[in-house]
């Protein structure tokens, strides 16, 4: 087999195996946690994953085009702006708790139905069928639009962690930007797939245990310290 499709094959699924890294996992845990829809946790994922494939294909290829390592400076500052954000997202989080972002007020139940082909959000107090305003449903439409960004922003800073390895790869088996450039939008692409549908496994069941408040607590708490205690001790272990 011609040596640059054995690289590209091999490319797919390192790409593959890249998006089960843990730092990638617990910073996505803490965003799909959020979620309380299926459809909404797998958007997470494929977002990371875009902005992973991005930052990842740019920055590699000016590497393999100037033909040169990432500086190990540069590598290492990089690795620990992924802990940063580790930390940062988890805070976020577990501010989101205290906030009671998460809870909904005493006798009241927040669900989403179907009427005809729309799905509407409402809520029940009581015997009380009650519709939120157009301002409410737009608050939320605004939020599920941070969210995404999060989720684009988290791959893209990941993406450009990994640059080092992924490039100093490359240099040492293709020889020729075209080949390399194919290489690093495959791996990317793997990335995408993996982390796709990595995350639409995960949120089947977070959806499912989103329905009951404290379960959602539970599992925002859980997420938040997770990625505290992760993201020092990467900055540990970078350093």
């Amino acid at each position: 087999m011609d040596p640059v499709v054995s690289a590209v094959l091999l490319g797919f699924l390192l790409g593959l195996q890249h998006a089960t890294d843990p730092d990638h996992l617990v910073a996505v845990a803490t965003i799909v946690t959020r979620e309380r829809r299926f459809a909404a946790g797998a958007r997470v994922g494929l977002l990371w994953g875009i902005g992973h494939t991005l930052t990842l294909a740019i920055a590699g290829m000016i590497v393999v085009a100037l033909g040169r390592n990432v500086p190990g400076r540069v590598a290492t500052g990089l690795e620990l702006l992924v802990a940063a954000m580790l930390v940062t997202l988890g805070v976020l989080r577990l501010r989101e708790v205290i906030r009671g972002i998460l809870v909904v007020a005493p006798g009241a139940r927040v669900a989403d139905h179907h009427h005809g082909a729309r799905e509407v959000v409402h809520a029940h107090h009581g015997a009380a069928h009650v519709h939120p305003s157009t301002a409410l449903l737009a608050a939320w439409r605004d939020e599920a639009r941070r969210v995404g960004l999060r989720a684009l922003l988290v791959g893209a800073v990941h993406g450009m962690a990994g640059t080092a390895a992924v490039a100093l790869l490359v240099l040492t088996t293709l020889h020729t930007v075209s080949a390399a450039a194919v290489y690093l939008i495959v791996f990317g692409i793997g990335t995408l797939a993996g982390m796709t549908a990595l995350t639409a496994a995960m949120a089947y069941p977070v959806a499912q245990l989103a329905r009951l408040r404290r379960m959602r607590e539970a599992m925002a708490v859980v997420s938040g310290l997770a990625a505290i205690v992760f993201g020092c001790w990467y900055a540990v272990r970078v350093v």
